[in-house]
């Protein structure tokens, strides 16, 4: 008798579009996409897990709890990450980029122009250690941490003056400003990120099959696909899909 495999069970901290986010009470985006193939690869069903935490870097706890096998979530490969989890081969290159309301600071065109305004980011994204640096430096005038799940309320608060710009990654600020008046993205690329998965320090059996999985999604135009689908590279960002 043949025992099923079991689920491929996926943590993802929400909302990230267009990584993930929630479509009328279902998961979509990029890594939700690329997980189920994933999982179809390996003969697995797929089983979303959501990490709803106020601070992303919590997500490795879960991981490591066992709450759940994958983390895909717009994750990007850090150091000090990787004393925590171990990362498969990078399928996206991308950086930080900042939005501002245009019609409040019409003179911030990038960091550059920064001097003694106040810079929004997410509790635990990788965001938050570029703009301690740029406060250390003196070219902020503060910082604003917000919780992880918080990122509306800080894009909505670019333009009541809660914060007076916010920095994220490329494709998610491209996103989700795209129906806020005034609020544009004015610098990509202030960073080079790679992103990727991870699984559990000592898992190399499934970072394996996942690494394994993800080339043959490469070699068979499946990954390219979806990330002309959810993460069109108009923002100067490269590609790591080989």
């Amino acid at each position: 008798m043949t025992t099923p495999a079991s689920p491929l069970r996926v943590g993802s901290a929400m909302p990230d579009p267009p990584f993930e986010f929630y479509e009328r009470d279902r998961p979509v985006g990029f890594d939700i996409d690329l997980t189920q193939a994933l999982a179809r690869r390996l003969g697995r069903r797929w089983e979303f897990v959501p990490h709803e935490g106020d601070d992303f870097e919590t997500i490795f706890d879960e991981l490591a709890s066992g709450r759940f096998d994958v983390v895909a979530s717009g994750t990007t490969v850090t150091g000090s990450r990787r004393e925590r989890a171990a990362f498969c081969a990078p399928y996206f290159g991308s950086g930080q980029s900042l939005a501002v309301d245009t019609a409040r600071h019409p003179a911030v065109r990038g960091v550059a122009d920064l001097t003694g305004l106040t810079v929004g980011v997410q509790q635990g994204n990788t965001s938050e250690p570029v703009v301690k640096r740029l406060l250390a430096e003196g070219r902020v005038g503060g910082i604003r941490v917000y919780a992880y799940h918080e990122i509306d309320r800080a894009l909505d608060e670019l333009s009541t003056g809660g914060c007076d710009a916010f920095m994220k990654l490329g494709p998610v600020l491209r996103w989700l400003t795209r129906d806020r008046p005034h609020v544009d993205v004015v610098e990509y690329s202030i960073t080079r990120e790679e992103i990727a998965l991870a699984v559990r320090l000592g898992d190399d059996v499934l970072r394996g099959e996942l690494e394994d999985a993800q080339r043959a999604l490469a070699q068979d135009g499946t990954l390219d696909a979806l990330i002309s689908r959810w993460l069109a590279p108009d923002d100067g960002t490269s590609l790591g899909t080989k």
